[in-house]
């Protein structure tokens, strides 16, 4: 009797615990997808504006329904394979790249009241996993058997991996600040006022005033660096429509097309939330306990991360793109000696604390 009711605990709590995971699991999807559409009309909205037009009018008051229209279009879409691609590679490819995309925000917490996943690593998982990205654009460049997918994917593998490395220096730097790895951690280390944020030279006073320009150039470089990673403009190199068609996207259609755009706007999202965690405090009230309820704390963490996302759009519609020799110049030769000396400045600022 013992026995079976051990049994039938641990099988009630087992199931208890799946229940909770797979919520927490979709939490992020049900905010992924909104997300994505208020992006998508943002990016029509935002560049009509800034080239003195309208943008959508049509559909819906002031165009708000065209994003579900361009949505339902792509999901009636014929979905095709080309005959010359690998077809495993090719199916696989849009699913992996959204995987690595969902997977990041395991490590995303909107507040303290409601963080998907405590690692101890976090910061180092959500780049890790972001990568991915890499290994889905190559698979889908390759397999589709199209020499400007092909071209696109080789684009994507020399860019993200060079712009990686700039990055990282960046979150090595506000780690070695915190003194962690983990994100709650480096988001508590910034509580209070917002020139507590590491952005400004974290806590400290007036003696840490020598490591703002340290702190102010390595956000700049990792916000570059991330437009990089996002292949967005001015380093959409790899899907440059008036060279290569859509780059590695060209042979795909409907709902994998849509999945890799859908994708696009999520590392979008992810390294705006990074942005955010790192040098603007995360979901911390930038007025000290003033509004930093649980619900002001969600508020502040999607404001700051959707001002990032707004900066990203902006980018994209102002600067041209730039040429391949250019891009890796300006990693190389300029964002790496400079990350290094901001990195050497912010691991002192923490051994003089």
């Amino acid at each position: 009797m013992e026995t079976t009711y051990y049994i039938y605990n641990l099988i009630a709590n087992s199931t208890t615990e799946l229940i909770a995971a797979v919520i927490v699991a979709i939490i992020p999807l049900l905010f992924i997808l909104p997300y994505a559409l208020v992006a998508i009309y943002g990016e029509l909205k935002i560049s009509a504006f800034m080239q003195d037009k309208l943008g959508p009018m049509r559909t819906g008051p002031y165009g708000l329904l065209q994003p579900i229209a361009e949505v339902f279009k792509l999901l009636q879409k014929e979905d095709i394979t080309p005959d010359a691609a690998d077809k495993p590679l090719f199916n696989i490819a849009p699913v992996l790249i959204f995987v690595g995309s969902y997977a990041a925000f395991a490590v995303i917490p909107f507040s303290s009241y409601f963080a998907p996943s405590g690692l101890n690593v976090g910061i180092f998982f959500a780049m890790a996993i972001s990568s991915l990205a890499v290994i889905a654009i190559m698979m889908g460049g390759w397999s589709s058997g199209n020499k400007f997918a092909l071209l696109g994917a080789f684009r994507s593998v020399a860019q993200i991996v060079s712009y990686e490395i700039p990055a990282a220096m960046a979150v090595l730097g506000i780690a070695a600040m915190a003194n962690t790895l983990n994100i709650n951690t480096i988001i508590e280390s910034q509580s209070g006022w917002f020139w507590n944020w590491f952005l400004f030279g974290g806590q400290g006073g007036i003696e840490k005033i020598w490591v703002i320009p340290f702190t102010v150039v390595m956000c700049v470089i990792y916000f570059i660096s991330s437009l990089a990673e996002c292949n967005r403009t001015p380093f959409d190199l790899v899907e440059g429509e008036s060279e290569l068609v859509a780059g590695y996207a060209t042979e795909y259609s409907g709902m994998k097309y849509a999945m890799f755009y859908l994708a696009e706007y999520a590392n979008m999202f992810v390294a705006a939330a990074l942005i955010t965690i790192l040098f603007l405090g995360g979901w911390s009230s930038p007025l000290g306990d003033i509004l930093n309820g649980p619900i002001w704390q969600l508020a502040w963490f999607v404001i700051k991360t959707m001002s990032i996302v707004f900066l990203q759009i902006w980018v994209r519609w102002t600067l041209p793109r730039i040429r391949v020799d250019q891009l890796m110049f300006v990693c190389w030769k300029v964002f790496l000696p400079i990350s290094f000396v901001c990195f050497l400045a912010m691991a002192l600022a923490r051994m003089v604390q």
